[in-house]
């Protein structure tokens, strides 16, 4: 059930980007990078062991977005303690 829940988080958060894109490109890459990864851990479990620099580097867009863009720092929030219920 977290990983259905994160599903919808991560398509939430793909959304946003579309909607309300970065102005700035390195950001863009960065938040596509962050989807990336928490896909590749999806598509991974519960094979592999959890990847704790998905959550830090989660955990930084957080900080890097939380004034410029509140909506997606709230999303990437949402994100890491879903990540932190499934043991990630």
């Amino acid at each position: 059930m977290p990983a259905n829940h994160l599903q919808q988080q991560l398509e939430e958060l793909r959304k946003q980007l579309v909607e309300h894109p970065p102005e700035n490109e390195e950001d863009r890459e960065s938040l596509e990078l962050i989807a990336r990864d928490i896909e590749l851990q999806l598509a991974a479990q519960p094979v592999t062991t959890p990847d704790a620099s998905l959550v830090d580097g989660v955990n930084l867009a957080v900080e890097r977005f939380e004034v410029s863009h509140p909506t997606l720092a709230g999303s990437l929030r949402n994100i890491m303690q879903t990540l932190a219920n499934m043991g990630i």
